[in-house]
């Protein structure tokens, strides 16, 4: 199926291209985008496909376009107020692209549209779990989804209690994944849409923010993670998932086998060894012991530090985690 087309009409030519750019760059997006400068390119492209969405500064709002069969329009202002366009949405066109484009999504989402499923092969699923800590798997997690990103549209999930990640990736952010999961229990929408005005970006890696508080993380059910998975895979262009969890998240097992392939970081002490053994009897006592054929456990490399924030991501690839990471890519999917 065809991606619903998300038109951007702005006279100011470096500001629609730049902002289609920015959309472009979100590997899994659920839409077709194209700028226009003009209304007159746009009535004669909109002429021959169906526009689901238009974006469009006030100065080149017009009859024209009004009368163009635009299932949504949402004006880009300067900050005035125009009494004869309030029938439509309204967002601040100066302010970050990344808020720009959560405030239009929001609002699309919103509106419970439901996008047409997309004809791809099925999303691979990868979880990063283990039940050892500090061995490196957020670490490993993103070094995989980076260079997996490479080839791949490749989306990374983080669900634990508490990630650090505003401190890693050196900002704050405006949303975060627990408002993607309060958008599934209120039923509110389409939520690939509200995902695209979540995603960040790595590189070409996108992800969405985990979330502050471990609270909100524990209030999420299994079968609404699941859900998440599910509306992922349907509606939007990813390929693969990366899940990196612990058993703070409702459901974990459940989640574990929902996954193609499971990656456990492990060590060889005995400690490790004593905790690797209670998981594996615990799969056997709840039913799960499917969950040993898919798991692969990895005794991770020694792991140089290469600095602090984005400066420690950026470098994973190239260290030993890296070269680590392309020889599993090498083995299970022929590339690297």
């Amino acid at each position: 199926m065809k991606k619903d087309i998300f038109a951007i009409c702005d006279p100011e030519a470096a500001y629609a291209l730049r902002l289609t750019e920015f959309i472009q760059e979100r590997q899994g997006t659920a839409f077709e985008i194209h700028a226009f400068t003009n209304v007159k390119s746009l009535c004669e492209f909109a002429a021959g496909h169906e526009v689901s969405l238009l974006l469009i500064s006030t100065r080149a709002m017009c009859r024209e376009v009004r009368e163009l069969p635009i299932e949504k329009i949402v004006i880009l202002s300067e900050g005035e107020i125009l009494e004869e366009l309030s029938e439509y949405s309204c967002i601040y066109k100066y302010q970050a692209s990344d808020s720009l484009v959560a405030e239009v999504m929001e609002d699309y989402a919103a509106e419970r549209r439901t996008p047409q499923a997309l004809l791809k092969k099925d999303m691979c699923c990868i979880a990063i779990y283990s039940p050892i800590k500090r061995v490196l798997k957020t670490s490993f997690a993103l070094t995989l989804g980076q260079l997996l990103a490479k080839d791949r549209k490749v989306l990374y999930l983080n669900m634990e209690s508490c990630s650090g990640f505003s401190r890693l990736m050196e900002k704050e952010f405006m949303a975060d994944i627990s408002d993607l999961m309060y958008f599934i229990k209120r039923d509110g929408g389409s939520l690939v849409y509200k995902l695209q005005g979540i995603v960040q970006s790595l590189g070409n890696l996108d992800y969405v923010p985990p979330a502050l508080s471990p609270m909100d993380i524990r209030s999420v059910e299994c079968k609404e993670w699941l859900s998440l998975l599910e509306e992922v895979e349907s509606y939007s262009t990813y390929e693969m998932i990366i899940l990196d969890f612990d058993e703070s998240v409702d459901g974990f097992l459940e989640i574990l086998r929902r996954c193609q392939m499971v990656y456990m970081p492990v060590r060889e002490d005995n400690i490790s060894v004593a905790k690797i053994r209670q998981y594996e009897k615990l799969l056997e006592f709840a039913g799960y012991g499917d969950l040993e054929e898919k798991t692969r456990k990895l005794k991770l490399p020694f792991h140089g530090n290469f600095g602090q924030g984005t400066q420690y991501v950026e470098q994973l690839i190239w260290g030993e985690l890296g070269d680590f990471a392309r020889n599993l890519i090498r083995e299970e999917f022929g590339n690297g």
